[in-house]
């Protein structure tokens, strides 16, 4: 058995590649793509170990290809998931055994894996069954994904090495258990990073899961599990599952054993799972950990001293990149009236250069939404506007679906800052624009604050010190990563950990040891080297 204090390599935010023409990693991610492209794969769901294939086959499209099959995958039912959890109560035991270090080796392995040999695949998988571009593929299912495994190691040890005071013939330790029973990892189509991160932070911790991800993201889960295999991951550990909700939450938030789960995802979900949970709570061994992010209508207040060139280029970027499908998306800004015309020129500007199509088309800086159900919420809302005398289409406003789910990034002007689409979360490309008088600044900020019960992202551009405090102040509540001077999208690990309060989640920072902390149970332990032998104290004594 090892005997030392093993110290976990550094981390450092894995180095962002270029993809220039002619460069190694364009070249190597065209042949990941034309690879794929050229197969239809047959995914299994992964149980204790074992690939589960099933005889109810669903097809997998592109989301901007419609008429290409990338491949099937085994849809299960609700006897996997309990073999699921069963498979993960089985491998709990020797696994929260295994030593802190090898469970680090592995997820570090993962990590020097995914940068190297599956860069090109994990990416090449992202864009097609996701529709990103390469960039967005790049900074969330390579570079983000390595910063989570990573930067968690990093944390743990940090956690590890929080020990309490002991006083003269004691000694205090502090174990860092995790969980009793098995995490529910319930996890978003927007960021293959996000998938990898809610099963991989409480497995390093020690816990067993039970991983359930989108149906549209299912395409580069697999790709991550199949890096998980690799890297050492014991089977049971981390338990891949193709179900529908209903299936998943019947077993699992009735099971006793459940202790917690790590969830992004839309508001309404998660409080439907809160509630259920509140509801079973008499049925599980302990309190079961709540971990999630959820909705934003992300917000940008430009002030009259900002720079409009840099409010346009926050918003081009901001509200459009990965088609406004990001939870942190730039979807509402509060222009001041003096700004408006050159913002509104630079921004349609950016928005008549972009080009629209397929992600294997690298000038293509917009690609297609996730699937139809997206398509017809967010067209709907477009559609509604186009009809409203009281709103401006200001960019934009078209839309198909007959090759795959495009959508033009669009820009609303309204008159109304209450108006549907300041408030609701439409998750797609469109960004609608309140223009306010300059001598309302403050009374605007109020507004932001109020509007829809949201507290995920939010930035404000000045060049007023003064203004920025004041912006700064009154928005303290509004946004759990707020920016100053730069768009509300990007969070890196280890730089901004990501998470929001009110209807956005329970704020608890993927990318930081906060997050982690909530996958262990600490248990303190004293130990007394020489006990008393008598039980009276020495105030006792006769004077």
């Amino acid at each position: 058995m090892a005997n030392a204090f093993f110290k976990a390599p550094i981390a450092i935010n894995e180095p962002v590649l270029a993809y220039t023409p002619g460069s190694a990693e364009r070249k190597a991610l065209k042949a990941a793509l034309n690879q794929l492209k050229g197969m239809e794969m047959d995914i299994p769901m992964h149980i204790g170990g074992q690939k589960i294939f099933t005889e109810d086959k669903r097809v997998i499209h592109p989301p901007h290809e419609l008429g290409h099959t990338l491949g099937r995958y085994s849809r299960g039912n609700r006897t996997h998931v309990e073999k699921a959890v069963q498979a993960a109560l089985d491998a709990k035991a020797q696994w929260e055994n295994t030593p802190w270090e090898d469970r680090a080796a592995i997820f570090l392995k993962a990590a020097d894996l995914l940068a190297g040999p599956y860069r090109a695949k994990m990416n090449a998988a992202t864009m097609l069954g996701q529709s990103k571009n390469v960039f967005q593929a790049e900074i969330d299912a390579v570079c983000e994904l390595a910063d989570f495994f990573r930067f968690n190691v990093q944390y743990m040890t940090e956690i590890y090495a929080q020990q309490p005071e002991s006083a003269h013939g004691t000694w205090n330790r502090l174990e860092y258990r995790p969980l009793e029973g098995f995490v529910f990892a319930l996890t978003p189509f927007n960021f293959t990073s996000i998938a990898g991160n809610l099963c991989s932070a409480p497995a390093l911790m020690g816990n067993t899961v039970v991983w359930k991800p989108a149906e549209t993201q299912i395409y580069s889960a697999q790709v991550i599990m199949e890096i998980y295999e690799e890297a050492g991951l014991p089977p049971g550990v981390i338990n891949l599952v193709f179900v529908d909700g209903q299936s998943a939450g019947d077993v699992i938030f009735n099971h006793p054993d459940f202790a917690g789960i790590h969830f992004t995802g839309s508001t309404g979900v998660f409080q439907k799972i809160w509630k259920t949970i509140g509801e079973n709570i008499t049925k599980y061994k302990s309190y079961p950990k709540l971990v999630g992010e959820t909705g934003g209508k992300d917000f940008v207040v430009a002030h009259a001293s900002a720079c409009p060139k840099e409010v346009a280029v926050a918003l081009s970027r901001g509200a459009f990149e990965f088609q406004g499908q990001k939870c942190s998306a730039a979807s509402r800004a509060y222009i001041p009236q003096s700004l408006w015309s050159d913002v509104k020129r630079y921004l349609t500007e950016d928005l008549a250069d972009f080009k629209m199509g397929s992600p294997e088309d690298f000038s293509n800086f917009v690609n297609a939404v996730i699937d139809v159900k997206a398509f017809d919420k967010i067209t709907s809302y477009i559609a509604a506007a186009k009809e409203d005398k009281n709103v401006e289409i200001v960019a934009g406003g078209n839309f198909d679906k007959s090759k795959g789910y495009f959508i033009e990034p669009t820009v609303i002007k309204v008159n109304d800052p209450n108006y549907v689409t300041m408030c609701e979360e439409l998750f797609g490309p469109v960004l609608t624009i309140y223009v306010y008088e300059d001598k309302d600044f403050e009374a605007t900020l109020d507004i932001v604050d109020k509007t829809g019960p949201y507290a995920l992202t939010g930035a404000i551009f000045s060049k007023d010190r003064y203004a920025q405090k004041v912006g700064f102040d009154k928005l303290r509540n509004a946004a759990g990563n707020f920016y100053i001077n730069d768009k509300p999208t990007g969070a890196v690990v280890g730089q901004q950990p990501f998470g929001g309060a009110r209807a956005s989640g329970t704020n608890d920072k993927a990318g930081s040891i906060l997050n982690l902390y909530r996958w262990i149970s600490p248990r303190t332990i004293k130990e007394n080297f020489v006990p008393p032998k008598d039980y009276k104290y020495p105030f006792l004594a006769e004077d």
